[in-house]
């Protein structure tokens, strides 16, 4: 129902913040600030629902004015100064924040999703995306402009791929209003999103690592010494590449000299043995397209590529991509590809590590969905110009402690919200020791500037990744894992959201969005709503007698031979160990263990045999426990 309004005067000079737009979607079931600056002394007034609210701007310009709490519903109008905010709802705010996988975009996982994204569209869930900006020195008034939009594909394309599925999950669920504030960015460690006074207390070295950095001047000089020294290397690259000026993009290029190699082995034309080629690697593959594909438009999948790229067909250039993470997903034209012979090109581009194909991705070529060519496993190969190491480096601000607490987090508040994923800890993994103090600090600081003591968050723990490993791993991946465990499971109003299933070997940033999505929610059920939900296993006690040791869950487990145990004795080497699940329980033994104290499971970078699970099908956290120590639910 439509609510008309009461005229209210103009009032000069009242500004609100980027989050107040039409389409915004309000927080139901509690008293809602609404905020903004005015010249100081002035009378603001906001109209909601023919009712009339009054303040005054302080001294330093800034007023406050609450709504009361309202049910589900809408849309609204209202009235702020003279400014109307229409289309406004009530109903359930997330927000989603992190590093790159909370990054991760509906576009990235759409060929997983195809269907279900291209059908589903919802006017009643709004996203809004807080754009990248840092703040070296203090607190920012606003985050940088941006707006509510509408939930359909194009509007979500570029959007949270957690976020949209969290959103369209929990719509489905409850029935109200969804709105989801994307609020990442990839690559940035723990640090940068928390309140800088509160890291000089245990974490004073990250304190004085942004005061250090406070120079204006000095880190203005530092950028424009790394853009001269990066342009200084590109130009070098491309003055000195052969392959640029001789054509070797091109079809009619006669590569038939250069020497074959497949795109899981070395890619270097003598096999090489160096561990760093820094330069451009020019790979051609050949093709035959007969007469009914040829002209068509397509669409290359070249997997994902270590680690800049510029890709050619029959040398026209078809798409780059600058670093080793996004899919290869470029566009053919109508009419570039031809009947008989076609090639492609590959241009690699490194300034550190070694040039290479990602297995386990699509390598093809689309035509229509069902109609696919695949694209071979063998290249001819050239180098085009070793280069030496870039100079400079330099500091990247945005990793830079509290910068984007500072710019992205602190401007939303006091915004209500229903509650956070959070959804980072792989830049911290070098330094897995300190991520527990971090995340509570974070969290305790969250908590208080938006004045919501109790505020939900669904941690997701860090999904497998790298390598299997048949042995024992001291894994820095297992231990910050461990360390997200902790803290969810100390804090009672937040919840682990385990992804140790749902990685990827060959790729950081897996697919598996909406699983990720449906396990948060899952935890919101009963952080938010209530509700009795069985989550994934909880370690609720660990016994010995003689070599076996009992590792008690909360909850019935799959049962049968379990995988990924490991036993160690009192010189602390861990050893695998061969386990049985029944009912709530897993006997762990190993007859090279005589006196074991400790037990862990999926203690790897990628446990890929891990398959501990409850009876609901969510799988038990990774875990390392001394033997008969009771664990806090």
């Amino acid at each position: 129902m439509m609510f008309s309004l009461c005229a209210a005067p103009l009032q000069a000079k009242v500004v609100l913040p980027s989050l107040f737009r039409s389409g915004m979607v309000m927080q139901r079931g509690t008293p809602v600030p609404v905020w903004g600056t005015a010249d100081k002394g002035e009378k603001v007034t906001v109209v909601f629902k023919k009712k009339t609210y009054e303040t005054v701007a302080g001294d330093d310009g800034r007023w406050l004015i609450e709504l009361p709490a309202q049910k589900a519903g809408g849309p609204y109008t209202v009235d702020v100064a003279g400014t109307v905010l229409s289309d406004v709802l009530f109903g359930d705010v997330w927000l989603c924040s992190g590093q790159s996988n909370i990054d991760t975009d509906v576009e990235r996982v759409y060929p997983r999703y195809e269907s279900e994204i291209d059908s589903y569209k919802n006017d009643d869930i709004r996203l809004f995306r807080v754009q990248t900006v840092t703040n070296l020195h203090g607190h920012s008034e606003d985050v940088k402009a941006t707006g509510w939009r509408k939930l359909d594909k194009n509007n979500a394309w570029n959007f949270s791929a957690v976020g949209y599925f969290l959103a369209k999950r929990m719509y489905e669920k409850t029935g109200v209003p969804q709105g989801v504030i994307c609020n990442s960015l990839g690559g940035t460690p723990i640090e940068s999103w928390i309140e800088g006074d509160s890291l000089k207390n245990g974490f004073t070295q990250y304190y004085l690592q942004t005061e250090l950095c406070k120079d204006d001047e000095m880190l203005k000089a530092y950028a424009m010494a790394n853009q001269r020294a990066n342009n200084r290397w590109n130009s070098l690259l491309d003055e000195n590449d052969p392959g640029l000026k001789g054509g070797w993009n091109t079809l009619a290029y006669d590569d038939s000299l250069w020497p074959e190699v497949n795109q899981y082995g070395s890619l270097l034309p003598n096999g090489g043995g160096w561990r760093n080629y820094v330069g451009s690697l020019w790979v051609r593959q050949h093709i035959h397209v007969d007469a009914e594909h040829a002209g068509k438009p397509a669409r290359l999948l070249l997997g994902t590529l270590y680690d800049m790229d510029y890709t050619f067909v029959n040398g026209r250039e078809v798409g780059r991509t600058y670093y080793q993470y996004p899919p290869r997903r470029y566009q053919i034209p109508a009419g570039l590809l031809r009947e008989g012979d076609n090639v492609i090109t590959v241009r690699f581009i490194n300034k550190n590590g070694m040039p290479h194909f990602i297995k386990e991705k699509p390598y093809e070529i689309i035509f229509s969905p069902g109609d696919t060519m695949k694209i071979g496993e063998q290249w001819r190969v050239s180098e085009g110009a070793r280069m030496p190491s870039p100079l400079g480096g330099g500091t990247s601000v945005q990793n830079l402690p509290s910068v984007l607490y500072n710019a992205m987090l602190y401007p939303l508040a006091p915004y209500p919200m229903s509650g956070v994923v959070w959804y980072q800890g792989e830049s911290n993994t070098g330094r897995s020791a300190e991520y527990a103090p971090l995340l509570r600090k974070l969290m305790a600081n969250w908590r208080q500037v938006f004045n919501q003591p109790q505020l939900p968050f669904a941690i997701v723990q860090l999904a497998n990744f790298m390598q299997p490993s048949a042995g024992p791993q001291d894994s820095q991946w297992a231990r910050l894992r461990d360390a997200q465990r902790e803290v969810a499971y100390e804090d009672g109003r937040s919840e682990l959201v385990v992804a140790i299933d749902l990685g990827e070997a060959t790729d950081i940033h897996p697919l598996q969005k909406k699983d990720v999505a449906e396990r948060a929610g899952m935890a919101f059920d009963r952080l938010v709503y209530g509700k009795k939900v069985t989550l994934s296993p909880k370690v609720v006690k660990t016994d010995v007698q003689g070599r076996r040791v009992t590792v008690t869950f909360d909850q019935p487990l799959a049962g049968g031979a379990m995988y990924e145990f490991e036993l160690a004795g009192p010189d602390g080497r861990f050893v695998n160990a061969s386990a049985e699940a029944n009912g709530n329980a897993v006997v762990v033994e190993c007859e090279g263990v005589s006196n074991p104290v400790q037990v862990r499971y999926a203690w790897k970078d990628n446990p890929a045999k891990a398959n501990c699970y409850g009876k609901n099908g969510l799988p038990a956290t990774p875990f390392s426990e001394c033997i008969n120590k009771k664990t806090n639910l």
